[in-house]
């Protein structure tokens, strides 16, 4: 496996966490709109260098999800704009066209300079 989108987070929406309580973590790259911003984990936009697939893996600091479906564009979210929602649920079909779903426990809280990283 092998690294094909990292970042880090920079900041920490009033609301973001609010979304960890419905099994939700939604990240959008520096420069988001006010009205967003509020609800996102902000970071410092990488380079996505390869497909975001189901059987890939993203990586919270250090805890490890499988990811179990991906939206029809959330890779174009994620490449353009730095935005994607992940879903904490395991389900294999993607519930919208922007949401990366994962399999594993809801972070109770993240921490700016945490990192986010996408493996193939």
């Amino acid at each position: 496996m092998s690294v094909i989108y990292q970042t880090t987070i920079t900041r920490i929406g009033q609301s973001a966490s609010e979304a960890l309580g419905d099994s939700m973590l939604i990240t959008f790259r520096e420069g988001a709109p006010a009205d967003i911003e509020e609800y996102c984990f902000i970071h410092c936009h990488g380079t996505l260098t390869g497909a975001l697939l189901p059987g890939g893996e993203l990586q919270l600091g250090d805890k490890h999800y499988p990811v179990t479906a991906v939206g029809d564009v959330a890779e174009q979210n994620l490449r353009e704009l730095g935005h994607i929602t992940l879903r904490f649920d395991g389900q294999h079909e993607a519930e919208y066209p922007g949401t990366v779903h994962v399999d594993g426990p809801v972070p109770q809280a993240l921490a700016t300079g945490c990192t986010l990283t996408f493996v193939a």
